[in-house]
C-alpha cells in the first residue's frame, strides 16, 4: 500500500510540465509551437536559452526529487518518467522523458550517468554537422542504450519509455530518406 503511494506522487511530481511553467508570461503555449513537444529542446527552439534552461532544470529535477523524497526504489523513479510522458496536467500528452530519466540515473547510478552523458553534446554535435535529421533523437537514444548496456535492469525500462516516446521522431527520419 506504501508503494502505491509512493509510485501516484512520484507519477504526479513527473507531471509537471516545467516547459509550460518556462513559458509563462510569454503568451506562447509550448504545445502549439515548434514540434510541439513539452521539453528543453522546443523551448529553446522557440523561446531563449534562459527558458529552456529553466525547462531543462525543472526536468531533471523532478525525476531527482522524487526518488529523494519518496525513496531510492526504481520504481518511484520510473513513476516520474510516466508522469512526464503522459503527464494529466497536459490531456496525458506529454515530453520524451529524456531530462527527467537523467534525473533519475542521476540519484540511482550519478557515477555512471556523469561518465556517459558527455555522449549526448558530442553525438548532437556530430549528428548536426554529418546532417542528420533527428541528431537529438539519436543523441538521447544512444547515450541512454549506453546507460543500459552498462546499469541493466531497470535502466532498460526507462530506456523503452524514452524509446516510446521517440518513435514519431524515428519514423520522420525514416519517411524522409
Amino acid at each position: 500500500m506504501i508503494l502505491a503511494w509512493k509510485l501516484i506522487l512520484s507519477f504526479l511530481i513527473g507531471s509537471i510540465p516545467f516547459a509550460k511553467v518556462a513559458m509563462l508570461g510569454t503568451g506562447i503555449d509550448i504545445t502549439k509551437v515548434g514540434s510541439k513537444n513539452p521539453g528543453f529542446n522546443n523551448v529553446l527552439r522557440v523561446s531563449s536559452k534562459w527558458r529552456a534552461a529553466i525547462a531543462l532544470v525543472g526536468d531533471i529535477s523532478k525525476g531527482f526529487i522524487a526518488l529523494w523524497l519518496l525513496s531510492g526504489e526504481w520504481l518511484v523513479g520510473i513513476a516520474s518518467v510516466i508522469g512526464h510522458c503522459w503527464s494529466p496536467f497536459l490531456k496525458f500528452n506529454g515530453g520524451k522523458g529524456v531530462a527527467t530519466t537523467v534525473g533519475v540515473l542521476l540519484f540511482l547510478e550519478p557515477r555512471i550517468t556523469l561518465i556517459c552523458l558527455p555522449l549526448y553534446p558530442v553525438l548532437r554535435f556530430v549528428g548536426r554537422k554529418a546532417g542528420w535529421e533527428q541528431e537529438g533523437a539519436i543523441a538521447s537514444l544512444s547515450t541512454m542504450l549506453l546507460i543500459s548496456i552498462l546499469v541493466g535492469g531497470y535502466a532498460y525500462v526507462l530506456l523503452a519509455i524514452v524509446f516510446i516516446r521517440h518513435i514519431p521522431n524515428l519514423q520522420a527520419m525514416r519517411n524522409s530518406q
